[in-house]
């Protein structure tokens, strides 16, 4: 069992670890839950690969698990720990801090798990997140300027990614808004966590 600081997801452990955190699962009932979300489409996770990501989690010590009996058969259930908690909180708000408004598979899934933050750690999260992609459009902005004499085809690779962060900050800014009204599903506190 592996219990370090700094513990990294990989990606699909980040789906998988997300997964099991809300409730306890076997493997079937991700891999169920990935394709009734539509995961696929913006995540990288095979039905496959979820084995053995389920057996890396439990070495490392992000879950455990026990074999119960479903429908006359047995099979295996996992729950998250104390310590996987703690690294996929650590992850998810990492992952949302840092987005600077790039298409980010992680962001995606770190998003999705926005409830297992309080309201705090949300709002705090969120707000340098906008803080970053606001730096980033300004840059972008003032390299326009300065490439205003230039061609189209160069002057739009600086339009087009403008144009994308400033449909990430109005994203970002509606969702801000709705965790300060309190709307919605907020963070562990709403569950009673």
């Amino acid at each position: 069992m592996i219990k370090q600081e700094n513990y990294e997801l990989s990606h699909v452990t980040f789906v998988t670890l997300g997964l099991i955190a809300e409730k306890q699962c076997h493997a079937k009932d991700i891999d169920e839950r990935i394709e009734e979300r539509g995961m696929r489409n913006w995540t990288a996770i095979g039905t496959s690969s979820i084995y053995g990501v389920l057996k890396k989690l439990k070495d490392d010590g992000l879950v455990t698990s026990w074999i119960e009996e479903l429908d006359n058969r047995m099979i295996k259930v996992y729950q998250i720990t104390d310590f996987g908690l703690k690294v996929l909180k650590e992850k998810v708000l990492r992952v949302i801090k840092e987005f600077i408004g790039k298409n980010d598979e992680d962001f995606y899934v770190a998003f999705s798990m926005l409830p297992i933050l309080t309201k705090e750690q949300q709002i705090d999260a969120i707000t340098e997140s906008l803080k970053k992609i606001k730096s980033n459009k300004k840059g972008l902005e003032k390299m326009l300027i300065e490439n205003s004499h230039m061609p189209l085809n160069v002057r739009g690779l600086f339009v087009h990614p403008i144009k994308i962060l400033e449909t990430d900050i109005e994203f970002l800014e509606w969702v801000l808004e709705e965790i300060k009204e309190g709307k919605g599903q907020v963070g562990p506190e709403a569950h009673g966590k």
